[in-house]
């Protein structure tokens, strides 16, 4: 790999550059097509991986577990009650305890500061696995799956429906303006990105000829959309806190539905979401229906596996 990826960090996309996230998910594609064929590198024998667990997971944890057995790195799971990190112990010392006894950490959990300063003490590359501001992994196997089905990012239009300033959409907005796509997000008002980040996609659209785009007509937003995307109405850890009923409310009109995926005025739009979902039929507290959910048009469970390939491509970037 020509670019420079050895011993750094995956905290954020805003680290990387086009190419360098380009690079990425090339090398994710030949590790999907390598894997599909029997044919395992072991790039990374003898590498130990810490797996810390602030919050749990499906996909991330079983994606981090696989790609480090299938390149032959040992795997060490760490939940939220078997170290002592932020506890008894600050994360400046957990850090560098675990930088000395692994070659890498993988971080999922609530804070951004976090993840960053566990990169700024351990001395090992540190890969977010989602914190409450971003989810950089998710993205890519994102990416990778626009690329199978579309063949292209730049110029695609992805539209986000629903809570568009939580971990999942700010990471897709900043995905998408680092590769020259038209983001849209569809959500009320209160719930657009913060400014901060805005200002950020605004300056990085004028370099890659990004879109950004803040609609609150679901409708409108949708119109020839490559692909429409939504989350979870209320994320983890957010359940019990005041105000998730009334955004409930406010999402309602959001809900990814056969109407929504008909106003793209297209019948190829792709449906892509991170999981776990919630979606039954005819129930209007759910972000999808159950046949947008299970239709040819969705890719959900194409993302699912990808999580696999494009966080191996990670490890073996900045572990070798």
């Amino acid at each position: 790999m020509p670019l420079k990826f050895t011993g750094r960090s995956f905290l954020t996309l805003k680290d990387y550059s086009p190419a360098e996230i380009q690079a990425l998910l090339d090398l994710a594609r030949d590790c999907k097509k390598q894997k599909k064929d029997g044919v395992y590198p072991k790039r990374l024998v003898n590498k130990n991986v810490a797996l810390v667990f602030e919050k749990p997971s499906t996909r991330t944890r079983c994606a981090f577990t696989t790609a480090c057995y299938d390149e032959g790195a040992h795997p060490e799971y760490l939940g939220k009650n078997d170290i002592q990190m932020g506890k008894k112990e600050s994360i400046p010392d957990t850090a560098r305890v675990l930088g000395r006894m692994f070659d890498g950490i993988q971080y999922r959990g609530f804070e951004q500061k976090i993840v960053e300063d566990l990169a700024k003490w351990s001395g090992v590359p540190v890969w977010n696995g989602l914190t409450d501001d971003d989810h950089p992994t998710q993205v890519l196997a994102d990416f990778q799956t626009l690329e199978e089905n579309l063949g292209r990012l730049k110029g695609l239009k992805l539209v986000y429906v629903g809570d568009g300033r939580n971990n999942v959409s700010n990471a897709l907005l900043i995905g998408s303006m680092k590769m020259g796509m038209h983001y849209t997000i569809a959500a009320p008002g209160s719930l657009f990105p913060q400014k901060e980040l805005q200002d950020w996609a605004a300056k990085m659209a004028r370099e890659t000829g990004a879109v950004l785009e803040l609609e609150v007509n679901p409708m409108k937003a949708v119109q020839k959309a490559d692909a429409i995307y939504t989350d979870v109405w209320v994320s983890m850890g957010e359940e019990g806190k005041p105000g998730i009923q009334e955004r409930i409310e406010s999402l309602r009109p959001y809900q990814v539905n056969a109407k929504l995926m008909s106003a793209t005025g297209k019948n190829n739009t792709l449906f892509l979401h991170c999981l776990p979902a919630h979606h039954t039929n005819g129930h209007h507290d759910m972000e999808v229906t159950e046949d947008v959910f299970e239709s040819a048009n969705s890719k959900v469970f194409d993302e699912a596996e990808n999580r696999v390939h494009t966080i191996k491509a990670v490890m073996v970037a900045t572990m070798t």
